[in-house]
């Protein structure tokens, strides 16, 4: 298990989650995670309000990618690479995800 240097797990592994698809919704990364919707959108609401994610609305759902305008914003990249690999469960589950194209 990788150390939490975000504040909380599910906010370092949401993190890494973002780091490495660019971008998901609530409901997907919970998916991803193993993890309750509840503390995903918990942690997702911090990390906006810390302007390390930022969200946008598309239709009824919100999308959160990594902020690129973040003062630290390719540090956070080049950390979040470094953190991936170390969560080997993690990494399979982003691998193995399988997204529909946009229509």
């Amino acid at each position: 298990m990788i150390s939490s240097p975000f504040g909380s797990q599910t906010r370092t592994r949401v993190l890494i989650v973002l780091g490495s698809i660019e971008s998901s919704y609530p409901r997907e990364l919970a998916r991803i995670l193993g993890s309750a919707i509840n503390g995903v959108q918990s942690a997702l609401r911090s990390l906006e309000r810390d302007g390390l994610v930022v969200g946008r609305s598309v239709g009824r759902t919100r999308v959160f990618q990594l902020n690129p305008r973040y003062f630290a914003a390719s540090a956070l990249g080049k950390l979040l690479e470094k953190l991936a690999p170390a969560n080997k469960e993690l990494s399979e589950r982003i691998k193995a995800l399988r997204r529909r194209p946009g229509r």
